[in-house]
């Protein structure tokens, strides 16, 4: 059996570090890296799976590799005493899918507060105006947008939101219909027999 891919944990965010001292000591090593849409100073790019990153090795011939506190790597993912192994295909899958969305511009897109977007998340879909930033990718957004003919606050998940293009300054409003306790706002009455 030739060379697999496996998954190496890294020390708390030590990716770049460990990619560069496995390399600098001849490992085959991958760390996906997806775009960042608002980057940090002096990092336009992020891991896209924090923590991780996969080394090529063949155990079978070379004998599990050794790590050097260098090379900050805690460990291989396990699942019982058994280290797995990826497909050559799915690897060249997940590059396929990395390399589409980091032309896309990436998935890490951070959307402030008031900013208006296109929601599409299976039900809800249309123009939202996010609420509240979540603090990771993988916290959910709360936005709010029409739905059947009311403003509602949805949780959606981030990838389900994209900037909205020609967007308007603001989500259009629907006028108030009652001042409360089911009194009608102005000469604003329902039409019989219909319901909004």
């Amino acid at each position: 059996m030739g060379s697999s891919w496996y998954v190496a944990r890294t020390e708390p965010r030590a990716e770049f570090i460990a990619t560069k001292e496995l390399e600098r000591d001849g490992y085959d090593v991958f760390l996906p890296l997806i775009a960042e849409t608002a980057p940090r100073p002096g990092r336009t790019e992020s891991p896209l799976f924090p923590g991780y990153l996969f080394v090529r090795c063949n155990p079978e011939a070379e004998q599990w590799p050794t790590f050097r506190s260098a090379h900050r790597v805690t460990g291989w993912v396990r699942f019982g005493n058994e280290v797995p192994s990826i497909p050559d295909s799915n690897m060249v899958e997940l590059k396929e899918s990395l390399d589409r969305i980091n032309q896309q511009g990436g998935i890490l897109r951070r959307f402030a507060t008031g900013e208006v977007v296109q929601v599409d998340a299976g039900h809800f879909q249309g123009l939202g105006e996010v609420l509240a930033v979540g603090k990771s990718p993988q916290a959910r957004a709360n936005v709010i947008l029409q739905f059947m003919g009311r403003l509602v606050r949805v949780q959606v998940p981030w990838e389900s939101l994209r900037p909205a293009e020609d967007r308007p300054k603001e989500i259009p409003r629907l006028p108030r219909r009652t001042r409360g306790k089911g009194r009608w706002v102005g000469s604003f009455r329902p039409i019989p027999g219909v319901t909004a």
